[in-house]
């Protein structure tokens, strides 16, 4: 469980769409993980805390166009003194969680409003033939989810959901085959066959699309397009419902790309299904 909790999701909010180095996503990463504590540390304290130089979260601050660290340090403690509305303070511990995850879905909603973005990606994994989906550990059955989905609108679509030597030669595979994008879903605790894996697919010459649960992920190094979706931390397992959700809003952004083909796809199936009975009512 991650106790910073809603308030430490607020935060998210400074990062989207500064586009932040390997260290600064490690002070990023820290501001987030121990929110609302840090908002009351030094600059060197941050430093310490994240394993970096205390030039370093100087630069960071400036990167996200403050003046130096005690400005941003005043709007970290702007942002986790607040109480907002309809908190999810309110009730036990179970409906804090459900609300918390409220708080992530209309986050999400307000990511969305940039429709040209999404649009974009959809095309971009529309033209990729065959379609690999990377989903390792925690996020194999969000990969899974998407795929099973993916594939009534995409002739060949390839769950890579297995670690070890043999995913990069699937990766090479796929590639080989015609591949021109990976879609991986990276989700905390970020396992590092999933991030070297992402690695390879670039090498590969892959396009790589990640979902993943904020822009400042160890993903967005290896990524070309990061799509964020904060997940549930307040509970003993982290929820995935935002991650999820955006895996759906994704997959009709593919079926946008090309509705005649995902019209003709759909018919089929369910011709298909009608012949073979596979549903009852």
């Amino acid at each position: 469980m991650n106790e910073s909790g809603a308030r430490g999701t607020d935060l998210l909010d400074l990062f989207d769409g500064v586009r932040l180095t390997p260290t600064q996503r490690r002070i990023a990463h820290c501001l987030v993980q121990h929110a609302p504590a840090v908002a009351y540390l030094s600059a060197a304290e941050v430093a310490e805390l994240a394993g970096v130089s205390q030039p370093s979260v100087t630069r960071f601050a400036v990167a996200l166009g403050h003046d130096g660290y005690p400005a941003l340090r005043r709007r970290l403690r702007d942002l986790t003194v607040a109480t907002p509305a309809g908190s999810a303070n309110a009730g036990n511990e179970l409906q804090q969680a459900v609300r918390a995850e409220m708080g992530n879905l209309d986050r999400l909603a307000g990511q969305l409003a940039d429709r040209d973005r999404i649009a974009e990606t959809g095309r971009l994994l529309a033209s990729s033939r065959p379609l690999p989906v990377l989903g390792l550990r925690a996020a194999a059955p969000l990969a899974a989810y998407f795929a099973y989905f993916a594939a009534k609108v995409h002739p060949d679509v390839r769950v890579l959901d297995d670690g070890g030597s043999l995913l990069t030669d699937r990766l090479e595979q796929a590639a080989e085959a015609g591949a021109s994008a990976l879609l991986a879903f990276v989700l905390p605790r970020y396992p590092r066959e999933t991030l070297d894996a992402l690695r390879d697919a670039r090498d590969a010459g892959l396009t790589v699309v990640a979902i993943t649960d904020s822009p400042v992920s160890p993903a967005t190094e290896y990524s070309d397009v990061v799509l964020p979706a904060a997940v549930g931390t307040q509970l003993v397992f982290d929820l995935h419902t935002a991650p999820m959700t955006l895996a759906m809003v994704l997959l009709q952004a593919i079926c946008d790309a090309a509705p005649a083909d995902t019209q003709r796809r759909l018919e089929a199936f369910e011709a298909s299904a009608a012949r073979r009975q596979l549903f009852r009512g």
